[in-house]
């Protein structure tokens, strides 16, 4: 049967305590690549404060798919962030980490290279359409084993390949920069995000002028410096809006004067209100 997990500590722990549960401490977790299946589907329930997946890879594509809170996918390319009812899409044989918040319910498919055409090349987050959402829950109740031979369960298959290739992406990609000055600068922006220096004051802390690090950030990226910066900036926020942080204190985190300005941005980027995200991410979750 599909393996589901549902780690829960004795206690939390206080919330100046990260507990890390590390994917590849959980012995029972299945391979999916050495499964004579090329669909192969698993759940993965935990609760605890913090969760890592170090660097590795896996023969299959494998679509990770959150139903409980927000997931982060690192490659050496960039950072993908997935929100509740969306879903990171990762190419097979692509090295990757993923971490995730706390309370985190993770829903994947692997699938053979080839299998069906319209799957994605590169990594990228796609939405997942209710249909797409029923079709992959339906298939994690079959057996790990399903039988072969113009079954129900092949048919089944068939149609969420389909439905997975037409899935439509999202721009929750954060490309990371290959330069090891500018590497650096991103992290520090990473770990500081409501810092508002300028680009003259950034530059000035890894020793260039501000035009050299704007076009080579450019070339680096395929994002300006300003656009890179905002969308570091939405990807915080949208694990902090998971986890229940209010949008007036997530503007001023960040560094917006109000709430007015970061909404706006927000709008711009993903095409709704963080209200109206997060109550459409509800409601698709039913």
């Amino acid at each position: 049967m599909a393996s589901h997990y549902d780690m829960k500590p004795a206690k939390r722990p206080s919330s100046k305590i990260e507990t890390v549960i590390d994917f590849d401490s959980i012995a029972d977790v299945a391979d999916p690549d050495t499964l004579p299946r090329p669909v192969v589907a698993l759940s993965l329930d935990i609760d605890a404060e913090k969760l890592e997946r170090t660097a590795h890879s896996h023969r299959k594509g494998q679509l990770s798919y959150t139903t409980r809170g927000v997931a982060t996918l690192e490659t050496e390319d960039g950072l993908w962030i997935a929100p509740p009812n969306s879903a990171v899409w990762i190419p097979g044989g692509v090295r990757h980490s993923l971490k995730g918040t706390d309370r985190i319910a993770f829903r994947f498919l692997f699938v053979d290279e080839g299998i069906v055409e319209g799957l994605p090349s590169e990594c990228c987050i796609l939405s997942v359409a209710p249909l797409l959402r029923e079709l992959l829950l339906k298939f994690l109740e079959k057996p790990a084993l399903y039988p072969t031979g113009n079954t129900r369960e092949e048919r089944l298959v068939a149609v969420l390949l389909d439905e997975l290739a037409a899935a439509k992406r999202e721009p929750l990609h954060l490309p990371m920069p290959k330069d090891a000055r500018l590497r650096r600068l991103a992290r520090m922006m990473m770990d500081d995000p409501s810092q508002r220096w300028t680009i003259e004051e950034w530059s000035s802390r890894i020793g260039t002028s501000p035009r050299t690090l704007g076009r080579h950030f450019q070339e680096e990226t395929g994002l300006t410096f300003g656009i890179w910066r905002r969308q570091l900036q939405l990807s915080v926020a949208l694990r902090w809006l998971e986890k229940g942080e209010s949008v007036t204190n997530v503007a001023l985190d960040l560094g917006y004067e109000n709430s007015s300005a970061f909404i706006t941005m927000f709008k711009r980027a993903l095409g709704q209100t963080p209200a109206r995200y997060f109550a459409s991410m509800d409601d698709s979750s039913g």
